[in-house]
């Protein structure tokens, strides 16, 4: 068992497994899944768990280059979270509906426990060298 990190062992296998460019998504609990793209529900009641801790929790874990999210969000606290925990990456916002398209080009979605509208961000892979 690892001392620390996430525990999640597909996550954590999927999250091993990216090549430059490969894409994730770190949502709250409504965003819609797109047929034969693999999801991992972390959720277990409403808020838990919280987006912005499981997109910490994810960065901590590989290297990304790029984020992708809805121009509609506009919760306060979910966007400066959002905005410091990108810091060094290259940041796109789309409307939503392009957002969901994009999401059906990704290895997972990872649905969390977030009721937040718009609380949804694709990462993609990086390299760390």
């Amino acid at each position: 068992m690892r001392p620390d990190g996430i525990w999640h062992p597909r996550l954590m296998a999927i999250l091993t497994g990216l090549g430059h460019t490969d894409a994730i998504v770190i949502a709250d609990a409504g965003l819609p899944v797109p047929p034969g793209v693999e999801h991992i529900d972390l959720l277990w009641r409403r808020g838990e768990p919280g987006f912005l801790p499981v997109l910490e929790a994810v960065l901590a874990e590989a290297t990304f280059e790029k984020a992708v999210y809805a121009s509609e969000i506009a919760e306060p606290e979910t966007l400066s979270g959002m905005t410091a925990a990108l810091v060094g990456l290259t940041v796109e916002t789309v409307p939503h509906e392009e957002f969901k398209k994009r999401t059906a080009a990704a290895r997972v979605i990872v649905r969390t426990g977030e009721a937040t509208p718009y609380a949804n961000l694709l990462l993609y892979a990086g390299v760390p060298f």
